[in-house]
């Protein structure tokens, strides 16, 4: 009798576990660069780009979100998400940085039946979590123009930074990942606008 009592007692705690472990909610978040400041210029440079999937490591190609616990060692959270995968949503960022300005004819993903002039190219290095020497989020990405006429890259940016998060919970550090990826694109899009203002680019014909 009492080994029935006591299985009976295992399996209930056992339910009451797993009925616990169940009730946590997942999180997911997202990123929201909004539109670029300041006004878009009078004249557009007639090029199309084409903006090709961003390359990451196979960390960023999962939704979960990752945090570090030194530059060797990283992990990631089991109930906190993106929406999409880091890797998906920086390419979407990126279109939608370039597009804001308006200094562009088109800029499109890249996809098998879309001609363009030039091709975007984006790394994620990393988008996470840091916690020495204090709680931060890094972003660090890097950005490169192709001209496939010429068959060569003819120019590249990149960026790094920890920014600093005010607060200590998950949601602080996407807040501050935010900031830090605006920061981020807007300025890795101001050096590519560069290129383009001392290297005019030639009307091109319709397709």
């Amino acid at each position: 009798m009492r080994g029935i009592l006591r299985t009976a007692l295992v399996l209930l705690l056992a339910g009451i576990s797993a009925g616990c472990g169940a009730t946590r909610p997942m999180k997911y978040y997202v990123l929201d660069i909004g539109p670029s400041a300041g006004d878009p210029p009078s004249a557009q440079f007639p090029i199309r780009l084409l903006v090709s999937r961003v390359a990451a490591s196979n960390l960023y190609r999962e939704d979960r979100l990752v945090y570090g616990s030194s530059d060797l060692q990283l992990g990631t959270y089991e109930y906190e998400r993106w929406a999409s995968t880091p890797a998906d949503m920086m390419q979407d960022l990126l279109i939608t940085s370039l597009r804001s300005g308006g200094q562009y004819q088109s800029v499109s993903k890249m996809a098998s039946n879309l001609r363009g002039d030039y091709i975007v190219r984006g790394h994620l290095f990393a988008l996470d979590e840091v916690d020495k020497p204090a709680l931060a989020a890094r972003f660090s990405f890097q950005l490169e123009l192709f001209d496939p006429k010429a068959g060569a890259t003819v120019w590249s940016g990149s960026y790094t930074h920890d920014e600093p998060v005010n607060g200590k919970k998950v949601s602080d550090v996407v807040e501050a990942l935010d900031h830090n990826v605006s920061a981020g694109l807007s300025q890795l899009n101001a050096g590519l606008l560069q290129y383009f203002m001392s290297h005019p680019p030639k009307a091109t014909s319709a397709p």
